[in-house]
């Protein structure tokens, strides 16, 4: 192979690993070829580069800028996630190791802005103790949460525990492999135990996922008017029935991987009812004032 030929390969090697900075740059100048090209087979699989670049032509219409808000580096993919300056357009990558893309979604929906500055009554502590919480899906925007775009959802968390980019250690198919799996979950604030699911199997393997009991073992506590649901809870863990008076900081069970979830992790939210799937969901006041989205550590330094 000649010198010319092996300078390309590296040039072509420098310009994939640098991607995920430039993505939003090279789609504004129109390189959706190049773009393209990084996709990963089981992406191109999924559109064809005629769709991609018709979809971000219309997209990129009026933007002039992107700014990256977020990024989270889990299980060797590299999300990143941009917004246009007034938040009206954004963009997630989601880029392997090597800068390849694994996935690419936009999204131009202004979200319900008024809607998210109401804040819950109740001031709520982190519902876990300990180090490497990490915000799976959290935020105002379907790009960082994509419990958004469901209002009985909008303002829910998904939260896993990490450690130097991974939420397991070992064999990912077990549920003791995953740092999370087993921790103690904790009452968020005072209040009175309503419900409690405590006998849905925790799925295994893990990636298997029980759609017909989306929650899987939860425990909903009353707060006055607003009530907090800790789901996906490990299967006989719960501590706590309903009628329990319980205090911030009690222990109401243990982090599992029951119901409709693809790894151990904590789904937590605040609603206006006792119902998941028939409330809306409230933005939560966070103690100690933090707004935690997508691919930050919880507690926030």
């Amino acid at each position: 192979m000649s010198n010319s030929a092996d300078a390309k390969i590296e040039e072509n090697k420098e310009r994939a690993i640098s991607l995920p900075d430039e993505l939003p740059q090279e789609l504004l100048k129109g390189r959706y070829e190049d773009v393209y090209g990084r996709f990963s087979d089981d992406f191109k699989e999924q559109v064809h580069l005629a769709e991609f670049t018709e979809a971000m032509q219309a997209f990129l219409k009026g933007a002039g800028s992107f700014e990256q808000v977020a990024r989270m580096q889990l299980n060797g993919g590299d999300t990143r996630i941009w917004f246009t300056p007034d938040k009206a357009k954004g963009i997630a990558g989601v880029f392997n190791e090597q800068g390849g893309i694994q996935g690419l979604q936009i999204n131009g929906h202004p979200g319900w802005p008024e809607q998210d500055k109401k804040k819950t009554a109740v001031t709520y502590k982190l519902p876990f103790q300990g180090e490497d919480w990490l915000v799976l899906w959290g935020g105002t925007n379907v790009l960082l949460n994509y419990h958004y775009e469901y209002e009985s959802q909008r303002y829910a968390y998904d939260i896993v525990q990490a450690k130097d980019g991974y939420s397991y250690s070992g064999d990912p198919t077990r549920n003791e492999s995953y740092y999370a799996f087993g921790k103690e979950i904790l009452a968020p604030a005072d209040g009175v135990v309503v419900s409690i699911v405590n006998d849905i199997p925790d799925n295994e393997p893990v990636g298997v996922m029980n759609e017909k009991a989306p929650a899987g073992n939860v425990v909903v506590i009353q707060h006055g008017g607003e009530y907090s649901y800790l789901a996906h809870l490990k299967k006989g863990s719960v501590t706590v029935k309903p009628g329990d008076r319980v205090r911030a900081g009690d222990v109401i069970g243990h982090l599992g991987n029951s119901g409709n979830s693809s790894e151990p992790h904590l789904h937590f939210q605040v609603s206006d009812g006792a119902e998941l799937f028939q409330s809306h969901a409230i933005p939560i006041q966070w103690a100690g004032g933090i707004e935690p989205v997508k691919g930050e550590f919880m507690p926030i330094k």
